[in-house]
């Protein structure tokens, strides 16, 4: 994916997330919100380790969503570009991807 591409796709998850913890976690939600709205993106080398990583989300009751294109541009329909967790207190998101690279 170019840049562009890369960067829309970071929004389409910031924003599901930030929907996500809205509904289901406000007083995550609020206080990510009124301390910057901190993102933080590392790099992961396969879909299926996104997958396994969104799965140990969703177990550890985190706000978390795959992100898929439509297809418009550079990528086929339904391709998994993102995997959003959060907001949610840092020390339970690195709990999970505190070992990746960042991005």
């Amino acid at each position: 994916m170019s840049s562009g591409k890369i960067a829309v796709q970071a929004a389409h998850a910031a924003v599901t997330g930030s929907e996500l913890a809205k509904k289901n976690h406000p007083n995550w939600w609020k206080e990510w919100f009124d301390e910057g709205q901190r993102k933080i993106v590392v790099k992961i080398d396969s879909e299926n380790k996104l997958l396994k990583i969104e799965a140990a989300a969703k177990t550890a009751c985190l706000p978390a969503a795959l992100i898929q294109d439509k297809g418009l541009t550079e990528v086929p329909p339904k391709t998994i570009t993102s995997l959003v967790i959060g907001p949610a207190p840092s020390q339970f998101i690195d709990k999970i991807t505190g070992k990746f690279s960042l991005l």
